[in-house]
């Protein structure tokens, strides 16, 4: 079954909520990037908790997470939309250690516990809005739960999971958002909080099988859930051989005529996807007469 995301409201509109299953758009990650199990468990984490936060968007309106903590890993970065589209990267894909003393994949030591959680909106405005806290936990889901309440002023509980199989694929992936509107109150807030600490880890639900409705109605309460969206969820990269043409006009003239003069080519990657996309000589001489006219 391919991905999905579904949006919801609980405890009349009291509560806001939001549950994937990122399985596959992890497993694409993981085969684009060759990650190793930890590296594919903290990557996988920020994927799904950004396509949940994307899908609070609108529109045209994109985000950008950015993990960057003192651990081995280096920074993540995920780009997200409110489409369902997700892509992302770890800086060291090939970090991996034993397990932890609790038998989990030590996802807090291959991210460290001192650095920054960044988020960063293009909503369309002049400037695009910055949000910036910093990392608490390193197990990710507690650092985008501090994230919410600091940064953008809402209770929120969010919980994300990857489960990796012997060969290095993606067993199960998926999370959930739960969030507080202003209006809560303290009955509907007891009941929640005494919900998610009887609840098994979000890992555990998705190791079950259960959807993203059936996370959001065993942490709520069915009969409290109102599901008002579905939305397919998909690992989708942006980039083009005509971005990465534009990318090589920007480096300017010189820099240009220095690449046909000494390699005769220019072989680009990237980032977010691991695509190549290479230049002949012929290519970037047309690129120089396109910036010679610029």
């Amino acid at each position: 079954m391919s991905d999905y995301l579904v949006k919801a409201l609980a405890y009349d509109k009291q509560v806001r909520a939001y549950a994937v299953n990122s399985t596959e758009t992890v497993g694409e990650a993981q085969r684009r990037h060759h990650t190793w199990p930890i590296a594919s468990a903290a990557l996988g984490r920020a994927t799904t908790a950004g396509v949940m936060m994307g899908a609070m968007l609108k529109g045209e309106e994109k985000l950008t997470v950015k993990v960057e903590g003192d651990g081995p890993i280096g920074p993540i970065i995920v780009d997200a939309d409110a489409k369902g589209h997700v892509r992302g990267y770890v800086t060291n894909p090939l970090v991996h250690f034993d397990l932890n003393d609790k038998g989990k994949l030590d996802v807090r030591r291959a991210v460290g516990t001192n650095g920054t959680l960044t988020v960063v909106k293009d909503i369309g405005l002049r400037e695009n809005f910055s949000g910036q806290v910093p990392i608490v936990s390193g197990e990710l889901g507690e650092d985008f739960t501090y994230y919410f309440a600091v940064s953008e002023q809402t209770p929120s509980s969010v919980g994300v999971g990857v489960l990796v199989n012997p060969d290095n694929s993606i067993l199960g992936a998926g999370g959930f958002i739960i969030q507080l509107m202003p209006e809560t109150d303290e009955e509907t807030i007891s009941k929640i909080e005494e919900s998610i600490n009887k609840t098994p880890p979000i890992s555990k639900m998705i190791q079950a099988g259960l959807t993203p409705e059936e996370i959001l109605n065993r942490l709520l309460g069915e009969e409290n859930v109102r599901i008002i969206e579905k939305m397919p969820v998909e690992f989708r990269c942006t980039c083009s051989k005509e971005r990465f043409g534009r990318a090589i006009m920007s480096l300017g003239k010189s820099e240009i005529q220095d690449m046909i003069t000494e390699d005769g080519k220019a072989d680009t990657q990237c980032h977010f996807c691991n695509a190549e996309y290479h230049f002949t000589k012929e290519e970037l001489e047309e690129i120089l007469e396109e910036a010679k006219k610029a």
